[in-house]
């Protein structure tokens, strides 16, 4: 939140990263999110699961075309928002379990 006490997105890469968010909600989870709003702003609770349902297939259907984007469009995209693919997560889980059997065998007594 701001100094307004809005939690508004203040850049593109957050709107990116609320695209993700959003793409991957259940229905449950989007249908519950959907009364909440429906409750606060005083709206009838099927508009608002209409709207919410509307945009979360709107974000599913921007979330593909990442997908079907050449591989280096995609990949350099998703790198300039800072998201990491999981070979690169694998790659650093292995150094790190690597290093900590290292340190396991200097802390051994002789």
């Amino acid at each position: 939140m701001d100094e307004n006490g809005s939690s508004a997105p203040h850049s593109l890469e957050e709107l990116a990263l609320a695209a993700l968010g959003w793409a991957s909600l259940t229905v449950e989870a989007s249908e519950a999110l959907a009364d909440d709003l429906a409750r606060r702003v005083g709206v009838e609770r099927d508009e608002m699961r209409n709207a919410v349902r509307d945009m979360v297939t709107s974000w599913r259907a921007e979330a593909e075309k990442i997908g079907s984007l050449p591989a280096g469009v995609a990949d350099r995209a998703l790198g300039h928002l800072g998201v990491v693919r999981r070979d690169e997560v694998d790659d650093l889980a292995l150094r790190v379990a690597q290093l900590e059997h290292r340190l396991r065998l200097l802390e051994k007594p002789l």
